[in-house]
C-alpha cells in the first residue's frame, strides 16, 4: 500500500513539474514575443516601403505586382518560404497622373482624381464647360434635354448643403440649427435620388447614357464625410473619363453652374490600359514540425483601392502579419503545427483570393486550426468573434489568457458568436467549416476619414496600436499551434423562421471569379 501511495504521489509531483516547466516555457516565448515587438520593430519600415514607396495596390496594376514580389523577396531574407500563386485573372490597368483646372471665370487648380479603370484624356487634356444632370418630372424631359451634355463635363453628384462633419456640428451649432442642416440634407438627398429616377436611369446606368450623348466627361464627388476626405473608389463603367473632385471644389464649380457663371475646366486624365493580367496570392509558410497537416493562417488582404495608399484599408493588416510572421521565425523557428500568411489578393472585388484559396486547398482548409484575420484599420483588437463555432470560446479563452494583461484587457468577446457575414477574407473559411475569426480593431474614424478614402496614407498609422496587434497575434498563433487538441467544427444550429418553416442558413458566398473581368 506504500508502495503504491509512492507511485501515486511520484506521478503526482512529475506530471505537476512538467506542467510548471510547459508553462515557464510559454511564459519564456511570449515574453520573448513581446520583447522582440516591442524593442525590434519592423512595422515602420515595412509600412514606408509598403504605402509610399509601392503605394496603392489596385487589382490588376503593376503596383499590386510589385506588393507581391516585395513581400515574397521580404519572407525569403527572414529565412520564411514564399510564392505568389496564381489563382486567376483581371483587368489590368496602370494611373496616370490627374490634373484638373478651374480655367473660367478664374484659374485654379482643383483636388480631383480619375476613377480607377477610367480612360485617358488626350494628351493635351480636355477643356469644356460645365453642366448639371437636370432636375426633371420624367425621362421624356431629360431626353430632351440630354444634347445639352454634349462636348460637357457632367456633374452627377449631389451638392452637399455643409462640408463639415456632423461630429463639428454638434459641438459648435445650436441644436437648431444642426438639426435645421439635417432637414436640409435629408431633403436634398431624397430630391436628388427622385432626379435620377425621374431620367429613366440608375447611378450605373447614367455614365452610359451621358457617353451616348458625346459628354466630355463625368464629375462626381463622393464625400465621405469627413473634412478634407472623398471615397475614391467604384469601377468605371463608360468609355469617357470620370473624375471624383474633392467636396470644397466640387461645390464652388456647382455653385458657379448654378448662378450662370458658366465655369470652364481642363481636364488632363492619364491612364492605360493592360489588357488581361494574372492575379495572385502570397503565401508564406513556417513548416510544422509534430503536425505538419495541421494549419495556423495570419490573414490579411494585400490589395487596395488606389484613391490613398491603402494604408488601414489593409496596409495595417498586411504589415502585422508580416511581422508576426518575422517574429515567430526567429523566436518560434519549429512550430507544432504549420503556420502560413495568407496576403489575399482581390478582397476588394468580392474576396476573390481568399475564396479561391479555399477552393484550391481543400487539405488546408480541412487541417485549419484557426484563422487570425484583420482588416478594418490601424487601431488594437477590441472585438473578437466565435464566429458561431460552439467550441471557439473554450479555445480562444485560453489561448488569449496567456497574452499580456494589457494586450487582453480592452479586448470584448462574443461566443459562439454569429459569422459576421462576406464582409472580409475569415469569412470564406467561416462558409467552408474552417474556423475564421476576425480580429476587429477600435476605429479611429475609419469608416469617415480612411476607408476608401484619398486619405488612407502612411500618415494615419498608430504603430502603438500595431505593436500591440503583433504581440496579440504572435501569442494566439502560437498557443494555437502548441495545443494538444484540434479545434472542433460544430457550429451554431440557426434558428427556424416562424414564416416558412425553413432554418435559416449561414451567410453563403459565390464562387470566385476565376477569369476576372469589370
Amino acid at each position: 500500500m506504500k508502495s503504491l501511495i509512492r507511485s501515486f504521489l511520484f506521478i503526482f509531483l512529475f506530471t505537476g513539474s512538467v506542467a510548471v516547466s510547459v508553462a515557464q516555457d510559454r511564459d519564456e516565448i511570449i515574453g520573448q514575443i513581446v520583447q522582440e515587438a516591442t524593442e525590434n520593430s519592423h512595422l515602420e519600415e515595412l509600412g514606408y516601403y509598403l504605402m509610399d514607396v509601392i503605394g496603392p495596390r489596385l487589382v490588376g496594376t503593376p503596383q499590386m505586382q510589385h506588393a507581391h514580389d516585395w513581400a515574397v523577396e521580404t519572407f525569403e531574407n527572414w529565412g520564411i518560404q514564399a510564392e505568389n500563386q496564381e489563382y486567376g485573372e483581371w483587368r489590368g490597368w496602370e494611373r496616370g497622373v490627374t490634373h484638373v483646372d478651374l480655367v473660367s471665370p478664374r484659374v485654379v487648380t482643383l483636388e480631383a482624381m480619375q476613377l480607377a479603370w477610367s480612360p485617358s484624356t488626350p494628351e493635351e487634356g480636355i477643356t469644356a464647360g460645365v453642366v448639371i444632370i437636370p432636375d426633371v418630372g420624367n425621362r421624356e424631359e431629360f431626353l430632351e434635354w440630354l444634347p445639352e451634355a454634349e462636348g460637357k463635363f457632367v456633374m452627377v453628384s449631389m451638392h452637399q448643403p455643409t462640408g463639415r462633419p456632423d461630429y463639428n456640428w454638434e459641438e459648435f451649432a445650436t441644436e437648431e440649427s444642426f438639426e435645421r442642416m439635417k432637414a436640409k440634407r435629408d431633403s436634398l438627398t431624397r430630391n436628388w435620388e427622385r432626379r435620377i429616377i425621374n431620367s429613366g436611369n440608375t447611378p450605373r446606368t447614367l455614365p452610359e447614357t451621358l457617353e451616348e450623348a458625346g459628354a466630355a466627361g463625368i464629375i462626381m464627388s463622393n464625400w465621405s464625410q469627413a473634412f478634407g476626405t472623398n471615397k475614391i473608389f467604384g469601377a468605371h463603367t463608360s468609355e469617357i473619363p470620370t473624375i471624383d473632385i474633392l467636396l470644397e471644389d466640387y461645390g464652388m464649380l456647382y455653385r458657379m453652374v448654378k448662378n450662370g457663371a458658366e465655369p470652364e475646366i481642363r481636364v488632363r486624365a492619364d491612364s492605360r490600359e493592360l489588357g488581361m493580367v494574372p492575379t495572385f496570392n502570397t503565401i508564406a509558410k513556417i513548416p510544422g514540425t509534430e503536425i505538419p497537416d495541421e494549419y495556423i493562417i495570419l490573414s490579411a488582404h494585400f490589395d487596395s483601392w488606389d484613391g490613398g495608399t491603402g494604408a488601414t484599408d489593409n496596409g495595417t493588416g498586411s504589415i502585422t502579419m508580416m511581422e508576426v510572421a518575422r517574429i515567430l521565425k526567429q523566436i518560434y523557428p519549429n512550430p507544432r503545427r504549420t503556420i502560413l500568411v495568407g496576403l489575399w489578393g482581390g478582397e476588394e472585388q468580392g474576396l476573390n483570393g481568399s475564396r479561391a484559396f479555399v477552393e484550391d486547398h481543400p487539405d488546408i482548409v480541412e487541417g485549419l486550426q484557426a484563422l487570425f484575420n484583420q482588416d478594418n484599420g490601424t487601431g488594437r483588437v477590441v472585438n473578437i468573434n466565435g464566429q458561431g463555432f460552439l467550441h471557439s470560446y473554450e479555445y480562444l479563452t485560453r489561448w488569449l489568457s496567456t497574452a499580456p494583461q494589457n494586450v487582453r484587457t480592452h479586448i470584448d468577446t462574443e461566443f459562439p458568436g454569429m459569422p459576421s457575414g462576406g464582409g472580409t477574407d475569415h469569412a470564406s473559411f467561416v462558409a467552408a467549416g474552417a474556423p475564421g475569426f476576425s480580429l476587429f480593431s477600435l476605429h479611429w474614424d475609419y469608416w469617415n476619414y480612411t476607408w476608401h478614402t484619398n486619405r488612407d496614407t502612411y500618415d494615419k498609422l498608430v504603430f502603438d496600436d500595431l505593436r500591440n496587434n503583433v504581440i496579440l497575434i504572435a501569442t494566439l498563433a502560437y498557443m494555437a499551434s502548441e495545443d494538444s487538441e484540434f479545434m472542433p467544427r460544430d457550429k451554431r444550429v440557426m434558428p427556424v423562421n416562424p414564416r416558412t418553416g425553413q432554418q435559416a442558413r449561414w451567410p453563403q458566398q459565390r464562387s470566385p471569379n476565376r477569369s476576372g473581368g469589370q
